[in-house]
């Protein structure tokens, strides 16, 4: 669902104290007044109120005999234990649903499991094609969007490994089933950064699938969307949901991120 972007609709005040807690990072967790106003943009007397009213509310803490000051580990609690608590089928559920089906008409989260990409979250609208893609049901890794997108990102050796031991069955006239075909199309998904497939897991259909990625780089899930041909035309589908699918799956690597790996660990 689309923001509303209008500037006076923004309260100015809350972006100035989230201005203030960016400027802390792990290169300079420790600031002076002066050194928070030009990081975060403002003037030196509205970074020393802000300053002051976050340590204040505990967010912030001066460094012993300094003039800095520091972040504390209750700044966690904006957010973290909520996105901890979580799974990464919760929090994909209200991302897909912003897919389909405006834009497209299926939106899938889904897992490797061995050499099969299994469902764990999906949002779709009647398909004219009969197409199970049900929560919990099962595609070769090697011949979906998905598997690609999340191959694409294991260690070479692994995912070839994957390949070879794979039932390489052709799913339409268009399927890559020779393993050197498919570690070169993993070539190129990880250098764009995302898989498409244009009727070669189902004929008819068109998917881009994005890793979501943990701490390591490695591959814990894969966020894809899904059109039948009718919808679209290739090269408008690549231009209008590729950008979409990565900034889920780049929302969800982050989640992945903060919560040091807790979303992730329900798995299947």
């Amino acid at each position: 669902m689309a923001q509303d972007e209008n500037p006076k609709n923004i309260v100015q005040s809350v972006a100035k104290v989230f201005a203030v807690l960016r400027a802390f990072d792990t290169s300079l967790p420790e600031l002076t007044i002066s050194e928070v106003a030009g990081r975060a943009g403002l003037d030196r007397g509205t970074s020393f109120r802000l300053v002051n009213t976050l340590c204040q509310l505990g967010y912030l803490a001066t460094v012993p005999r300094s003039r800095r000051y520091r972040l504390t580990l209750k700044c966690l609690e904006l957010g973290y234990t909520s996105i901890a608590r979580a799974n990464l089928k919760t929090l994909a559920r209200p991302l897909l649903a912003e897919l389909a089906p405006d834009l497209v008409d299926a939106a899938s989260l889904g897992m490797l499991d061995d050499t099969d990409v299994v469902y764990v979250e999906r949002v779709q609208k009647d398909l004219a094609i009969n197409l199970d893609r049900r929560t919990g049901s099962r595609t070769g890794a090697y011949g979906a969007a998905l598997g690609h997108a999340m191959l694409a990102h294991l260690p070479l050796d692994k995912a070839e490994d994957v390949l070879r031991r794979s039932n390489r069955v052709r799913l339409s006239e268009r399927t890559l089933t020779d393993v050197d075909d498919l570690m070169s199309r993993l070539s190129l998904v990880r250098k764009r950064g995302y898989a498409v497939s244009d009727g070669e897991n189902a004929y008819g259909l068109r998917t881009i699938a994005a890793a979501v990625l943990d701490s390591d780089g490695q591959p814990v899930a894969g966020v894809s969307a899904t059109s039948s041909v009718e919808r679209m035309g290739l090269d408008e589908f690549i231009q209008s949901v590729a950008p979409r699918v990565l900034a889920i799956a780049e929302e969800l690597s982050t989640a992945v991120r903060l919560s040091f790996g807790s979303v992730a660990q329900a798995r299947l």
